[in-house]
């Protein structure tokens, strides 16, 4: 009957003190004892308050429990500590009809990992009555037999252990000719028989009944019960007789069925049937006789089923040899086994840790492994090893355990993860091997900087750009993963430019895309540099510094500045040149300058207009003036010259300069005498539309000369064809080299001629011709140029 669960014994034989910070294994286990049956949910310990923790330790850490079997019979109450029963405790199903049944497990502790031993004893309670295989036996028995004889009576099986199991056999009712004794195996188990008291008489009593009674030493005990019926059986003088009274064989374990472990025999001396001998199991040998055959005619004892060493280390065989009258006799066989290594080594898991930071300290504990081998001797001795290229070694701790810890720093970012494999090879021949493979994965902490892809940056922005134009980007990588890795961009410190009171620039977080906020200007900034500063999203943050270079690029966006001659020069004339002046005289130089750089601030120099042009140059690179020729009277006193100052931009600017020049005999006050009649040229700043304006009169009025030229031409031809009968008087006497005319010409006014003309060969006579008329070609009066008669 179970105890009541608060009220069941229980002892605790051993508590190991566990040293302080670090994984260490018990060498001694913390036991209890509970009975079987007791109900599911019963109290069994105060497991905390045993370990002397705290109940709180047990949820924070995430106790568990790890069950060396199959099936966990016990559950740890995380609320109050205790260790209560989780299944149905059967002694019979968990340890069979071992007298001592342990149920072994482990308290699990992680952060830091550690774990205590603990087994519970489970006590039989006598829940089985014996039970004999048959409920009922015959025997059969000369007459003739001798007394003390002795007859091997089938045993009863009990399934509980221990005083619960059974311990006597009783015969009823009690007689004169058998007497039962009580015997005991060697593996502890007891069997009946009976011995022959008093010589058997057929005739006087063919037949016996009697109950056979076994009883266990349970309180109250239980009992079974098989009835036996003996038959007398009419004289047949021998019985079989055995070679041996005790065979012993071995047998490998691994022996496949059918082969034969020994072979026993027994003779008879009677004659005829009566001297037949065949073979059998008897009842008495138990569960023995399943795992083996036995020949009824030849007595070979062969293997029916595989033989397992780890299950059975030997057989007692009871051995019955009957000839055909009836008569008997009884031999042990005593089989034993032989142990060979058909068991690999068995590798579990009990605890792990599947996450290691990266920064984990030398000597950490990953994982806690049992090695189990079933063989016993060399065969059941194992060693245990992992690759030799990870950091990673194994530590023995107690009995079959061992620890896999850290040897050596990890670094997540050369390697993430590590799939350790242990392998455990027996001693065996052949040795046996088993394995098992754990996976570590190395967490991450924020120990690698952000890096920049470039030690500096330069970017460069045309000047007059638009607000908000982006300018380039920086990009920082970080080895780390997940938020350790996530790179945020900031400018740091803020920008403070000396010539703007908020920030040039700004910077993406997200992508470092560089921004530029306001518009720029070459001529007040052509550079500057900030600190840009990468930070990851790891506690604590880590950040890099970088520079960015800055550069202003000039646009052509000033026109040149004309530093003389200065536009609002109030003298009338700026410059004197003497009239003695030879070529190349230096007159003057132009000066300019231009805000912009490079080929924007590049000058040129250019005569545009003059009073005369033939009369100064301008030399193109450095803007001085000279004269082309030497001063001659015929020029004017007055010169003025318009300079045209360019820059080499793109698009190209210009700025007009003015020269007012007067020539002079000397710089004397007597030589330099300005007439007045001499009007000053003014230039404005519309010249060249002039110019234009002027160009294209002129062309017209050319071509409308040209036009009228033709026309009169033209015109004057047919006239000419018109007046082709006029003569001169004699043709003959008319001199053909006079010049024509009638031709235009190239003079540009009328003039009046008188002309003589002579007549005959001699030129003896003359003729004055009156004036032609301006009014060309002259009125005639009769088509006759000259009147006849003259």
């Amino acid at each position: 009957m179970a105890l009541p669960p608060r009220e069941m014994t229980r002892q605790v034989f051993f508590v190991y003190t566990f040293l302080f910070g670090g994984f260490r294994v018990v060498g001694e286990s913390i036991r209890y004892s509970v009975a079987e049956e007791i109900p599911i949910g019963s109290f069994v310990a105060n497991f905390a308050k045993d370990l002397g923790m705290d109940v709180k330790v047990l949820s924070s850490r995430q106790a568990r429990l790890v069950a060396d079997g199959l099936r966990e019979h016990f559950l740890l109450d995380l609320k109050t500590g205790e260790l209560v029963t989780k299944d149905r405790i059967d002694r019979e199903v968990i340890c069979a009809q071992i007298d001592e049944c342990m149920v072994h497990f482990e308290l699990l502790l992680q952060n830091p990992l550690k774990f205590f031993r603990a087994e519970v004893a489970i006590s039989d309670v006598n829940d089985h009555s014996p039970q004999f295989p048959e409920d009922k036996f015959i025997l059969k028995i000369p007459e003739s037999t001798t007394i003390g004889t002795c007859f091997p009576l089938e045993s009863a099986q009990d399934l509980d252990a221990g005083n619960n199991t059974l311990q006597n056999y009783t015969l009823t009712p009690s007689n004169e000719f058998f007497v039962l004794h009580t015997w005991e195996r060697s593996d502890g188990s007891k069997y009946p028989e009976m011995l022959l008291a008093k010589s058997l008489d057929r005739e006087e009593q063919p037949e016996f009944e009697f109950l056979l009674t076994a009883v266990d030493g349970g309180i109250p005990p239980r009992t079974g019960t098989a009835s036996i019926r003996i038959i007398v059986l009419d004289a047949n003088d021998n019985a079989p007789v055995f070679s041996q009274s005790l065979y012993r064989a071995t047998v490998a374990e691994n022996s496949p069925a059918g082969s034969v472990v020994s072979t026993i025999f027994a003779a008879d001396s009677d004659q005829g049937s009566n001297g037949e001998v065949t073979y059998s199991f008897s009842q008495n040998a138990g569960k023995s006789h399943r795992a083996f055959h036995i020949d009824p005619l030849t007595g070979e004892i062969r293997i029916s089923k595989p033989l397992d060493f780890e299950t059975t280390e030997y057989y007692e065989l009871s051995v019955r040899a009957t000839d055909g009258g009836g008569l008997s006799s009884h031999c042990k066989v005593l089989v034993e086994v032989m142990d060979v290594n058909d068991n690999p080594p068995e590798v579990t898991v009990t605890s792990i840790s599947t996450l290691l930071p990266e920064d984990s300290l030398t000597g950490t504990v990953v994982a806690l492994f049992s090695i189990r081998d079933r063989d016993s001797g060399d065969h059941g001795r194992t060693t245990c090893s992992i690759p030799n290229d990870i950091p990673f070694t194994l530590k023995p701790t107690f009995s079959n355990y061992y620890e896999l810890v850290t040897d050596a720093a990890l670094d997540r970012e050369r390697v993430s993860s590590y799939n350790v494999t242990v392998t455990a090879i027996d001693l065996g021949s052949p040795p046996l091997s088993a394995s098992e493979t754990v996976t570590v994965q190395i967490l991450d902490i924020n120990d690698n900087l952000p890096l920049f892809n470039q030690s500096s940056y330069t970017m460069y922005v045309t000047e007059n750009n638009s607000p908000s134009l982006m300018i380039g980007g920086v990009n920082a990588t970080d080895s780390d993963s997940g938020q350790n890795a996530k790179v945020t961009y900031s400018i740091w410190p803020e920008n403070k430019s000396s010539l703007f009171s908020s920030p040039l620039i700004s910077i993406n977080s997200e992508n470092g895309q560089v921004y530029i906020l306001k518009t720029l200007d070459y001529e007040e900034i052509k550079d500057f540099k900030v600190t840009v500063k990468a930070s990851d999203s790891g506690s604590p943050s880590l950040s890099t510094n970088v520079t960015i270079y800055v550069v202003i690029v000039d646009e052509n966006d000033n026109a040149p500045v004309i530093l003389y001659p200065m536009r609002n020069y109030s003298a009338s004339y700026s410059e004197l040149v003497p009239r003695a002046a030879e070529e190349g005289y230096l007159v003057t130089k132009v000066v300019a300058v231009d805000k912009d750089s490079g080929q924007n601030s590049w000058l040129s120099y250019q005569l545009l207009k003059a009073t005369d042009p033939e009369l100064f140059i301008v030399w193109s690179h450095n803007g001085e003036v000279r004269t082309a020729r030497s001063i001659s009277d015929r020029d004017a006193i007055k010169q003025k010259l318009i300079i045209l100052v360019r820059d080499n931009g793109s698009p190209m600017l210009s700025t007009p300069a003015a020269l007012d020049l007067l020539l002079v005999d000397g710089f004397s006050e007597s030589h330099i005498h300005i007439p007045d009649s001499i009007e000053e040229e003014k230039y404005d700043g519309t010249l060249t539309m002039y110019l234009i304006i002027s160009l294209t009169l002129i062309s017209f009025l050319f071509l409308v000369s040209i036009t009228i030229f033709i026309v009169i031409k033209v015109y004057k031809r047919k006239q000419l064809k018109k007046r082709s009968h006029y003569h001169f008087g004699d043709a003959n006497s008319f001199p053909r080299s006079l010049a024509d005319i009638t031709g235009t010409g190239t003079l540009f006014q009328t003039y009046k001629y008188d002309m003589c003309l002579a007549s005959g060969s001699d030129n003896s006579e003359f003729k004055f011709l009156k004036p032609i008329n301006p009014s060309f070609p002259p009125q005639l009066e009769n088509n006759e140029i000259f009147p006849k008669g003259n």
